[in-house]
């Protein structure tokens, strides 16, 4: 060999070593993962699924063969890892992480819980999995059915757990994950929930800036002890007074007033209130004349109900401490306003963890202001996101999306456009052009459903504007044109499709004046007046 040709095979050496070396590692089987060393805990088991064949456990097993699990029909074949986390002794934090066996995208999503949480959110997992995403969810570091808080009596890790640290830990699980199994950690992270699941990605961006790239949080339950006052005051209204309760047909006329009073406010009469930051309605326009009482009429103290649940909660030296609904929320209040306390989320949060534990609680004895702020101190640092804290977040280049039903009858929809508008004052004029969003969906209820469009892709969305950097102007929102009536109730009458684009707000969707009034692109995104 020449000196010229050993010069060439060790120059082929050193190439194909640093190649090696700036190679990603090499992927494991699914089974390997069981064996995977994690910080806090350990994987308890590794083992791929076949396409559409997981089988979601604590179903009830009444149900037909098969509709039980029919979202997941689709499924494509995926390596399922199930660990447990104990950060601390008294934690017990189980996290799921779905890996696609072929056509994984390079990105991950994060996935919520509802409520006090205490489940996977397994049905949540299938749809990224689907369209080749890795996927996570996290208990939060208990089990139960989410309506109460005895999860945490005389247990403040388990608080902290469900506050916080339960969801950064699943991230840093999942992406351990994605890496060993893939060889490569995921291009980008992306939190896609609604409710709790909003509050827990506002509070990833919060306390671990650096969990996920982009963040889109859906009537997201923050501050959460401010919300948890508000279900307090929604279900003191109805027993405050005699004969102030209201039963869904009055409720029903409540929500046709306000709907035909404020329905053209947005330019189109189309049975949905588009504009209600722009509606004045005044539930005594249906007040029942002298002596009369009827399903299509208010009381005097009913008229007052309704009030004080628009109004919110007022300040003992003057003004509003807490707002209300917004108009056309009433039917979905029903949750909140109809049982003999309030919504036990809430009730459960005073009497079992703000008051220490007392079964025997009057609720009826709250104070609006002073116990208000009780259950601010106790549970405020864990629990609730302030909008002034996300600048480390921004400060990295993340989007957050927000986005909120104007309907909700559960989290009132003013709760999100106070954030918003805090969020705004504390960010330089670039990033809130370039990496914030707000997108009001008239119509829509708690999460999904109502009488407008209240389907869109959140996490396409999410993702466009990550890769792209290019903020969304509008998202379309479809409604379904099938309606989900009670358990064992015959479906109600299809209705017609409808579309329409939600815009950045305080934008609203505005008809051009032609076309079919059901079709977004005969709408355009304007600027209130």
């Amino acid at each position: 060999m020449t000196g010229r040709q050993v010069l060439k095979a060790l120059a082929s050496a050193s190439a194909a070593v640093a190649a090696l070396a700036a190679a990603p590692a090499a992927a494991a089987e699914c089974g390997e993962l069981a064996r995977l060393a994690l910080p806090d805990g350990q994987v308890t088991a590794a083992a791929r699924v076949p396409a559409g064949a997981f089988e979601q456990p604590g179903l009830p097993g009444n149900l037909p063969p098969g509709v039980a699990n029919a979202a997941y029909r689709d499924m494509p074949e995926f390596c399922r890892v199930q660990a447990t986390l104990t950060p601390t002794s008294d934690s017990d934090i189980k996290v799921e992480v779905w890996l696609p066996a072929n056509g994984w995208n390079g990105k991950f999503v994060g996935i919520g819980n509802g409520i006090w949480a205490g489940q996977l959110s397994y049905s949540q997992m299938a749809d990224p999995v689907k369209r080749g995403y890795a996927a996570a969810t996290t208990d939060t570091g208990h089990t139960g059915n989410g309506l109460t808080a005895e999860f945490a009596i005389g247990k403040p890790e388990k608080l902290v757990d469900f506050g916080y640290r339960a969801v950064h830990k699943m991230a840093v699980t999942a992406k351990r994950a994605i890496e060993a199994f893939y060889g490569r950690a995921p291009e980008k992270s992306y939190w896609n929930s609604c409710s709790t699941g909003g509050r827990q990605g506002l509070m990833a961006a919060y306390r671990y800036p650096n969990d996920f790239d982009a963040i889109s949080a859906m009537a997201p339950a923050n501050p959460m002890t401010d919300l948890m006052v508000q279900s307090m005051w929604a279900g003191w209204q109805p027993q405050r007074a005699p004969g102030a309760a209201l039963s869904m047909p009055k409720l029903t006329a409540v929500h046709s007033a306000a709907v035909k009073q404020c329905d053209k406010l947005d330019g189109l009469e189309d049975g949905l209130i588009g504009r209600p930051d722009a509606c004045s309605f005044d539930p005594a326009t249906i007040q029942c004349s002298a002596g009369t009482d009827n399903d299509q009429c208010l009381t005097p103290p009913q008229v007052e109900t309704m009030r004080a649940l628009y109004d919110g909660i007022p300040h003992p030296e003057g003004g509003r401490y807490l707002p209300g609904w917004p108009y056309g929320s009433e039917m979905q209040m029903a949750a909140l306003i109809m049982g003999e306390r309030p919504f036990p989320v809430a009730y459960t949060y005073f009497s079992m963890l703000v008051f220490g534990n007392r079964p025997d609680w009057d609720w009826k004895s709250f104070d609006y202001y002073r116990d208000a702020l009780m259950g601010r101190g106790y549970g405020a640092s864990i629990l609730d996101v302030p909008a002034e804290g996300l600048q480390a977040f921004f400060g990295r280049g993340g989007k957050l999306l927000l986005s909120h039903g104007w309907n909700d009858g559960l989290i009132p929809a003013a709760n999100t456009l106070n954030f918003h508008q805090r969020l705004l004052a504390s960010l330089p004029q670039t990033q809130a052009d370039q990496q914030l969003r707000l997108f009001m969906a008239p119509g829509m209820d708690h999460c999904s459903g109502g009488e407008g469009p209240s389907e869109f892709d959140t996490l396409g969305a999410l993702d466009a504007w990550a890769t792209t950097g290019t903020a969304p102007d509008r998202i379309v929102a479809t409604r379904p044109t099938a309606v989900a009536g009670p358990p064992g109730a015959p479906p109600a009458p299809p209705r017609a499709p409808m579309s329409r684009p939600l815009c950045p707000y305080p934008q609203y969707a505005q008809y051009t004046g032609s076309g079919d009034t059901n079709a977004a692109e005969n709408f355009r995104c304007v600027t209130p007046s």
